[in-house]
């Protein structure tokens, strides 16, 4: 009887293969272990300890204990003046080594230890490899130490300079392209010692220059000085050509050029731009845009030989130029606002009311940002701060008492909640009015009276503060707070620079809502925000986004930006538009009617005053007006009731649409 073979091959073969897979796994655990167990080892035998102390050493620019770990040929001195000018010229921080594996060590215990070293540097991140002898010297490791420890390449004999390739801050133009605040020119100006001599009037100098004889004896006396060394003392602009020449009359006096960044309008432009220091943009403008104007300086370090030729590069980094800025402002604008208010504390804002580009944002009194760029005395920065016009505060980021300026906004809301009609005739009060007794002592007063209906055209034609003060009570607390917030009170308006939010506080009583209604009690409301109300009037509607950077169309027009759509009815929009139109024709502001051109505007005198009996208070004149042209203004001016409140205002204003 035959026996049936049993084939048992392919039974064994999946045994086979999870066994060697299981031989596989063993072997590659065993080897991570030896690994880690080698790279643990490397790093903790002495050589490789001692190499770490150095290093460690070197990151707390501990010099003096590194000579101790090392055989060199350079005295203690020489040795710390090398690692100290090359690394800290370089600016090397970060400072870290790896210990590879692969150490060897000869008969005699010494050895060879691969590493890599990184660091970050004036050129950028940067590691390499490198191996370094350790001498082994009764029962301890020393660094056999030359040049190559700090660049593999690097001789004893040669030196490690850094180039830097100063990069270019980028332009602030306006929309013509015609540059606000650019890189340029200036005079630095300065003494040699060794020109210097019995005829050399410290006196005149210091005089001059507008500094201290004590500052320029500190500069002369500094230990780096010597004979031939030009000694700076203060930059003065390109335009001071007569105390550049009355400066060079003075014997060791030396004047050279120097570059620096220049504004061409000056104080038309100073607390727009802001000014720069130690190439950063302080103020304004430079430096809400400083990240992308500023740029990063191109650096390259090399290898040098002992006459100073290149002998190779180790680390670079690329120049990289600064971002030009082109904005919406028109400098033709600006300068005609400026020149027109120069001498008042105020604010003015033009803006495109159909686009929202900012034609012009002026606040003065202002100060000239080339003198603060290039540097001011103690004196002369003290004088700007303690100047009771705030010449260096910006007047349009701030919020004030809008005053009658106010009342548009006041009828667009009455209208828009239909509160009341633009007909209704509230009826005539006179010049004085409260609503009950229980007012007591407290009335609503307006300066003068007027024939025909107390309706919504008049009021806003004569200014009738009693008007409003009915408006808002007939509209209420409710509907007014809930209004002023859709026209953006107490939103933060996104601008790139922080403007202060509008606000109208907490109207707590029938005698606030209605001091309200013509802009008193506690309205305050930011001029730049205050035009892109005014917009909605002249837009049929829309209130636009105010911005400053030029941004185009597909048809290179400038690009239309909406913050509220439709925060009024376009027929809401246009009656408080012709409205706005008499009160230039006819009324409080007919000093700004020009023949041929269509103004529409609205004047406001804000009282600034303890209470109601206070006749010392101060006043706030406004003017916000527009043509029909697109080009809208708000201006705004501090201590006005000297000089006739808004009244003084609108005359300015006519010299602008003219």
């Amino acid at each position: 009887m035959s026996k049936k073979k049993v084939n048992t091959s392919k039974k064994n073969k999946p045994q086979k293969k999870k066994g060697r897979l299981k031989t596989i796994l063993i072997l590659l655990f065993i080897l991570l272990i030896v690994g880690i167990g080698i790279f643990i080892y490397t790093n903790r035998t002495e050589p490789s300890l001692a190499l770490k102390q150095y290093f460690s050493l070197l990151k707390d620019k501990n010099y003096e204990a590194m000579y101790d770990l090392v055989e060199i040929t350079l005295s203690k001195e020489d040795f710390i003046n090398r690692i100290k000018n090359i690394y800290e010229g370089i600016e090397a921080e970060d400072i870290s080594i790896t210990i590879a594996t692969n150490s060897s060590k000869d008969d005699n215990g010494n050895v060879n230890i691969t590493y890599t070293n990184s660091m970050t540097t004036l050129a950028g991140n940067t590691n390499f490899i490198n191996t370094v002898k350790m001498h082994h010297v009764d029962g301890n490791y020393k660094i056999v130490w030359d040049s190559s420890m700090i660049y593999p390449d690097l001789k004893d004999e040669q030196k490690v300079r850094v180039s830097t390739n100063t990069h270019k801050r980028g332009t602030i133009y306006d929309k013509n392209g015609i540059a606000l605040a650019k890189d340029g020119s200036v005079y630095q100006v300065g003494l040699v010692p060794g020109k210097m001599n019995e005829t050399t009037d410290k006196n005149k100098i210091a005089e001059l220059l507008g500094i201290t004889t004590e500052t320029i004896n500190n500069a002369l006396n500094a230990s780096y000085v010597k004979d031939d060394t030009f000694v700076p003392l203060r930059k003065i602009s390109r335009e001071e050509q007569d105390l550049k020449n009355e400066l060079l009359k003075i014997k060791g006096i030396m004047v050279s050029d120097y570059n620096a960044r220049v504004y061409p309008y000056k104080e038309a432009t100073s607390i727009l731009t802001g000014y720069v220091q130690d190439n950063d943009g302080k103020t304004g403008l430079e430096y809400a845009y400083n990240d992308r104007l500023k740029g990063e300086d191109g650096v390259e370090i090399y290898i040098a030989d002992e006459d100073g030729n290149k002998v190779k590069t180790v680390q670079s980094k690329e120049v990289k130029n600064g971002e030009d800025i082109k904005l919406t402002i028109d400098i033709n604008i600006q300068q005609k606002l400026y020149e027109q208010f120069k001498d008042n504390p105020g604010a003015s804002v033009s803006i495109n009311y159909n686009t929202g580009e900012i034609l012009a944002l002026v606040s003065t009194p202002s100060y000239d940002a080339n003198k603060i760029s290039l540097g001011v005395t103690d004196a002369e920065w003290n004088e700007l701060q303690n100047d009771e016009n705030k010449p260096m505060y910006n007047k349009y980021l701030g919020s004030y008492a809008p005053g009658s300026s106010f009342k548009p906004i006041v009828g667009a809301i009455g209208l828009k909640t239909n509160s009341f009609t633009q007909s209704e005739d509230f009826g005539a009060s006179g010049l004085k009015w409260q609503k009950d007794s229980s007012w007591n002592d407290l009335y609503v007063t307006t300066l003068e009276t007027y024939s025909g209906d107390a309706n919504l055209e008049n009021a806003l034609v004569y200014s009738d503060n009693i008007y409003f003060a009915k408006a808002a009570l007939k509209i209420g607390k409710q509907n007014l707070q809930t209004e002023l917030n859709n026209f953006g009170f107490y939103d933060k308006l996104n601008f790139v620079q922080d403007v202060t939010k509008s606000t109208y506080g907490s109207m707590d009583s029938e005698a606030s809502i209605a001091n309200s209604g013509y802009g008193q009690s506690e309205i305050l409301v930011n001029p730049i925000h205050m035009a892109s109300i005014y917009s909605a009037f002249a837009n049929g509607g829309n209130m636009v986004l105010p911005y400053i950077e030029q941004e185009l169309d597909d048809n290179q027009n400038g690009k239309v930006k909406i913050y509220k759509e439709n925060v009024i009815s376009e027929r809401i929009a246009n009656i408080i538009k012709d409205d706005l139109v008499q009160v230039v024709e006819r009324g409080t502001a007919t000093d700004c009617k020009i023949s041929g051109k269509t103004i529409a505007g609205k004047t406001g005198t804000a009282e600034i005053k303890e209470n109601q009996n206070d006749t010392n208070g101060e006043e706030i004149g406004w003017f916000n007006c527009f043509d029909e042209n697109g080009m809208l203004v708000v201006s705004m001016v501090q201590n006005a009731k000297k000089l006739g409140g808004s009244h003084y205002v609108v005359k300015k204003m006519r010299n602008i649409f003219e």
